[in-house]
């Protein structure tokens, strides 16, 4: 059994710093397709919610809950392997970057196909190929993300006509997570973005920031990496699961 990241902690400054990314919204709201009724399933402020439909959110932090803005949607605490909805109660549900925060994803995935009527989206990560140049600085989080995240085999085995489709991160993306800012690596020096990303309060980043911060200054770490800045988006191996309702 996996612990839920305490968010209770370390999510006190976290509307600030995960702002909803535009290419990562479109896609999350096309697979959501027709769907006029949405449960957002680890909601945390809602950043990535649609206003263009009737949204219920669930979220079990209650720093988080704090911090969802006026006028969002109606928001109840509770964990994703006990949904506190009926059957079949609403179109679809919805969740962003929070299934590997879960104790049970497995349960949590059945208690939303259980809700839903049409599908279920959840935006999340594939532990197949190390992205890009992060993981040389901070090896401890490919450690830690491999076990955290299912892979493509688990969902195949669990839920047939599942699919995982590619969400390519922007060179500017706008929101926080981990993958954001892989053309503008100076942010990662900087404590208020690595304290908005969950997988950093996992490890011991001293020695990772400083070997990065050395290889910026000497440009090493544009001899080895830079060539990626050519690129508007990258493929880091996070991907919308959509399931259908059976």
């Amino acid at each position: 059994m996996k612990t839920p990241t305490p968010y209770d902690s370390i999510g006190t400054d976290y509307a600030r710093a995960r702002r909803p990314d535009p290419a990562v919204a479109r896609a999350l709201h096309l697979a959501l397709g027709d769907s006029d009724t949405v449960l957002n399933v680890g909601a945390g402020s809602g950043s990535y919610e649609p206003t263009d439909r009737k949204v219920f959110a669930l979220e079990p932090s209650r720093t988080m809950l704090g911090q969802r803005p006026s006028g969002s949607a109606q928001a109840v605490q509770g964990v994703a392997e006990a949904l506190p909805f009926r059957d079949a109660s609403l179109d679809a549900c919805m969740g962003v970057l929070t299934m590997h925060h879960w104790a049970d994803p497995e349960r949590g995935l059945r208690e939303m196909l259980r809700v839903a009527r049409r599908r279920v989206v959840v935006l999340t990560w594939l532990p197949e190929t190390p992205f890009f140049w992060l993981y040389n600085y901070f090896p401890q989080l490919w450690t830690l993300d491999q076990d955290l995240f299912p892979t493509r085999e688990w969902y195949q085995e669990r839920f047939p006509g599942a699919q995982l489709v590619p969400v390519p991160v922007p060179k500017d993306c706008q929101d926080g997570f981990l993958g954001a800012y892989w053309a503008r690596p100076h942010a990662y020096l900087d404590e208020a973005v690595r304290h908005s990303m969950s997988s950093f309060h996992a490890i011991d980043a001293q020695r990772g920031v400083e070997r990065l911060a050395r290889d910026l200054e000497s440009g090493r770490w544009e001899e080895r990496h830079g060539g990626c800045l050519r690129y508007t988006h990258l493929d880091l191996g996070y991907r919308l699961l959509v399931v259908p309702v059976p």
